[in-house]
């Protein structure tokens, strides 16, 4: 895998689904945890259509697995934050990658050593 720009929050994928962003995604390169592909195809209310719109995106983008790369920073960002651990994953994923986090979640822009970038959302 080469280097990533950017990893997509499980709540930005959402709001791509949905047409809920304001700006399309920035330029670059991207990639998703594979806890955001979890908590998304895991999700019980999703229609026909959003099962499909899902496994396209899916095909398109760079799955990051958990490595012990990852599994160590998860580790250490449980014991210093007050992260739930799906959140914790995709930071240590955006964190050991060295790529922006593109979130809406208000909570992880206080994490030390993460770069997060929020998304305008329609209104």
């Amino acid at each position: 895998m080469g280097t990533l720009n950017f990893i997509l929050d499980t709540n930005i994928i959402i709001c791509l689904q949905k047409g809920l962003l304001a700006e399309p995604l920035p330029r670059g390169t991207f990639a998703i945890s594979v806890i955001s592909e979890i908590e998304l195809r895991g999700f019980a209310g999703l229609t026909s259509p959003q099962q499909d719109w899902l496994a396209r995106f899916l095909a398109t983008i760079t799955i990051v697995d958990i490595d012990s790369i990852i599994k160590e920073e998860t580790i250490r960002l449980r014991q210093t934050t007050r992260l739930k651990l799906p959140d914790a994953l995709i930071v240590a994923t955006a964190m050991t990658r060295n790529a922006v986090l593109l979130t809406n979640d208000e909570q992880l822009f206080g994490v030390p050593g993460l770069t997060c970038r929020k998304l305008a959302m329609k209104l």
